[in-house]
């Protein structure tokens, strides 16, 4: 029993963590701030953007890893994985424009959230309901 599928859905969240915290770096030496946003609205969405995918993906990345140990169906986990990354991109797209609510934002967070629900609650009948 592999880890491969959780594998590659950490590897694509690593490199959209990657890319986020690029264009963090890249506000802050455009707008010559240091720490924090110093006021900017798009520097501030950037580094939102940046975190939300750092505070979301380790328990998401978890309950994935788990779900695939517990011998899970690779389609399934691929499905979850892949809506994960998909889910994180929309949130980031959405946060890009402007603050309050997207289209991206609302469905990026929701499929996130589903995301954890649905790992969740299976590992939950796996656990119990053998």
């Amino acid at each position: 029993m592999g880890i491969s599928v959780t594998a590659l859905y950490a590897a694509l969240t690593g490199l959209l963590a990657i890319a986020l915290g690029l264009r963090v770096v890249v506000l802050r030496r455009r707008h010559g701030v240091g720490v924090g946003s110093g006021g900017h609205n798009d520097l501030s969405l950037a580094i939102r953007a940046h975190g939300n995918l750092l505070e979301q993906a380790p328990i998401a990345l978890l309950l994935l890893l788990l779900l695939e140990l517990s011998g899970a169906r690779s389609g399934f986990l691929h499905a979850i994985g892949g809506l994960f990354v998909v889910a994180r991109l929309l949130h980031a797209w959405g946060l890009s424009g402007k603050p309050g609510y997207s289209f991206g934002r609302f469905y990026g967070t929701a499929i996130t959230w589903g995301m954890v629900i649905v790992t969740s609650v299976a590992l939950l009948v796996k656990l119990f309901i053998r």
